[in-house]
């Protein structure tokens, strides 16, 4: 591997620039040849000054994360001993900001003794958000450079300052226009010429008479935002000792809080997030430099809700869109639609009134298929039935050009079938947006059997473009998702069946971390799709329909939230679930009509078994190939369903928790009277388990 760091002389001034792509992280091999760099510099006696500098993209991101739990991550020389080196330099040493410059990165900034930047450099300290704390001096040198305020909110946000904003302190000398090592070369000339001290920024005091009153109005604000999330504490924490302690203690402080947070299951859960966003978008068998169709043009069947959301992103990035319904009433009702999400967020101050007119004129309403004959990419978003996609697509098949991609939004339905239904297959995939489909951060992308490598490589291209994380899912009912949450409503169905109420349930998997309920959510989806999908699934498997008390409620009318009951009460025009008497009696009618004696249930029970009624389904979704990984699993639950983000997903849950004890669990469950045949052990969790390993 060439080397990442290299050294050039420019009359007294030396400029160490540091090229390892893409971001300059600062692995063994980086952090070894800024030090090798640093003493050949020195040791040169024609160089009187140094210029440390990145890539125009980046002066560093920080660490390699890609080495955390490796023994490269301690190879010495580690960061501190880096930023110790710049610190110690007898010649000046200026940084030559550009781009990204954060975490790690910042911290060897702040070693040189002087800093010049980009105007548009963005600098910060995101370790928080891995759930952690900087582990250089990061939260020692940064107050003593930018103030006490201004560190804390960079560090407990983790988010990024442009340089410019922070001109005039003491982290930025000089904002340089133009080219910016020439700019550090002239300033380091101008630091010798007027012979200007070596300004180490341990060696600067925190100044700031009203900073214990400041730390303790931050402490009260920070600990009620961070719920079940250490770091921000910890972080405070660490800043606060800037100001009253010598650096060194400072930096001990610092070093104890990063080595508890490393070891803490929340920082272990981001730090695994973290990886799996990015390792979704890599599919094992599709070449990266796959070719990819041009997507210019798109067209969207439905105005309904999920249609409306789903035109919203594209009309966000700048891509017009042909939207379609078959009655002018529905279409101009989606579009008002449309129009008033925008003027909302206009409302708020996120939006100008010309954006709102610009977005909305790439709409374009129409009655008609043959709208669709130039458009790259369609997706179909109506009624969740088999016999009307089979009709929607036939007609894609005649209409589109050839190369377009067809997607269906199905949640459930057979991608491989939908695909039948033309004589282009290949271009057929699903694209299962979730609602509310502007919003929602997560999107299905459903491989079908037949579907062409450059559409599937296209279409992730697509789900990045309009700000989506993707995952691949392979063809089965219900896809990732929803096949694991109908285990999960089983799972909660049969603790309904066995003692519990509703809002028990709810109440015990929202303390767990779940952002609702799986009663709350259903009463908010509408209790008459799962109504719906169980009487389809009764019908494919030719065997009668057997009400559970979900069905008893859809019988009465009580469909949830639209219909002003279901699981819950709700009151006109309000969203808070309330206790209902006629729910609890329908439960007591159900569970006497089937002899069942009701037992008082814990919530410890609620959460093992809808949890592992999750992770067990999870299993089986990696074993028959649905998913290509365990952490793709994390990133749907994450994004679509609500799992508490402190936690992971249900798998990296699954680990942490043992995989031994869950399948004890499971085992446990199985052995009852009557118990489901699904809650087996999935024969993948099984050999993990014996074998000592994990999901993630």
């Amino acid at each position: 591997m060439s080397n990442p760091v290299s050294l050039s002389v420019h009359g007294p001034v030396a400029v160490i620039t540091m090229d390892k792509p893409p971001v300059n992280s600062l692995g063994a091999a980086l952090r070894a040849g800024i030090a090798d760099a640093l003493d050949q510099a020195n040791a040169n006696a024609a160089v009187r000054a140094i210029v440390l500098t990145g890539t125009a993209r980046a002066f560093s991101a920080g660490a390699d994360v890609t080495e955390f739990g490796t023994p490269n991550a301690a190879r010495e020389p580690n960061l501190r001993v880096v930023i110790s080196m710049l610190e110690d330099s007898p010649k000046p040493v200026v940084g030559a900001i550009a781009g990204q410059c954060l975490g790690g990165g910042l911290e060897l900034a702040m070693g040189c003794h002087f800093r010049v930047a980009s105007a548009d450099a963005n600098l910060g300290l995101p370790e928080v958000k891995l759930g952690l704390l900087p582990g250089a001096g990061g939260t020692q040198r940064l107050p003593r450079l930018v103030g006490l305020e201004t560190a804390l909110n960079m560090v407990v946000s983790g988010n990024p300052v442009a340089a410019a904003k922070l001109a005039g302190t003491a982290l930025i000398d000089q904002i340089v226009d133009g080219d910016l090592v020439q700019g550090a070369i002239v300033f380091a000339q101008g630091v010798l010429d007027k012979g200007l001290p070596l300004r180490r920024a341990r060696d600067l005091k925190v100044q700031d008479p009203q900073g214990q009153a400041f730390l303790q109005f931050a402490r009260n604000t920070v600990g009620a935002m961070s719920k079940n999330f250490p770091a921000p504490m910890k972080c405070l924490e660490a800043v606060a000792a800037s100001l009253n302690k010598p650096f060194d203690e400072g930096v001990r402080v610092e070093r104890e809080g990063f080595l508890s947070l490393m070891a803490s299951p929340e920082s272990r859960a981001l730090r695994h997030v973290f990886a799996a966003e990015r390792a979704a978008a890599k599919i094992p068998d599709l070449p990266a430099d796959t070719t990819l169709r041009n997507i210019a043009k798109v067209g969207v069947i439905g105005a309904g809700t999920m249609g409306g959301g789903i035109t919203m992103n594209f009309l966000n990035v700048g891509m017009p869109v042909v939207l379609l319904e078959m009655k002018q009433e529905a279409l101009d009702k989606g579009l008002a639609t449309i129009r008033r999400n925008y003027e909302n967020t206009m409302k708020k101050g996120k939006l100008k009134p010309e954006q709102v007119e610009q977005r909305m004129a790439l709409v374009t309403g129409t009655l008609s298929y043959d709208a669709f004959v130039d458009a790259d990419l369609v997706i179909e978003a109506v009624f969740e039935n088999m016999d009307v996609k089979q009709s929607v697509f036939e007609t894609l098949d005649r209409v589109c050009k050839p190369g377009a991609i067809l997607a269906s939004n199905t949640s459930y339905l057979n991608i491989d079938r939908i695909a039948s239904f033309t004589k282009r297959p290949a271009d057929v995939l699903g694209l299962h947006f979730f609602s509310p489909a502007n919003v929602m951060r997560l999107l299905e992308v459903v491989r079908g059997a037949a579907t062409a490598p450059d559409v599937l490589a296209t279409s992730m291209a697509v789900a990045k473009k309009i700000k989506k994380i993707a995952i691949v899912s392979g063809v089965c009912d219900g896809f990732i998702g929803n096949r694991m949450l109908a285990r999960y409503g089983t799972a909660a169905a049969g603790l309904i069946n066995a003692g519990a109420l509703p809002q028990q349930i709810d109440g015990a998997l929202q303390k767990f971390g779940m952002a609702m309920g799986p009663f709350r959510m259903g009463d908010l989806a509408g209790l008459d799709i799962g109504w719906a999908t169980r009487q389809r699934k009764a019908n494919e498997a030719g065997v009668a329909f057997t009400p559970i008390v979900a069905d008893k409620l859809c019988e009465a009318g009580r469909y949830g939230q639209k219909t002003g009951s279901g699981w819950y009460r709700y009151e006109a025009g309000k969203r808070d679930p309330i206790p209902d008497p006629v729910t609890e009696q329908l439960i007591a009618d159900y569970r006497a009509a089937n002899s069942i004696t009701p037992r008082k249930i814990s919530d410890a029970e609620v959460i093992e078994r809808c949890i592992y009624a999750l992770v067990n389904e999870g299993a089986r979704i990696l074993e028959e190939g649905i998913a290509a990984r365990a952490s793709d699993i994390d990133v749907a639950y994450l994004n679509g369903y609500g799992f508490p983000l402190h936690r992971g997903g249900p798998m990296l849950y699954a680990d942490l928790a043992g995989l031994p004890n869950v399948v004890r669990a499971l085992r446990r469950f199985a052995a009852e009277p009557g118990a489901d045949a699904s809650w087996q052990p999935a024969p993948l969790l099984l050999k993990l388990a014996d074998e000592g390993k994990t999901f993630c």
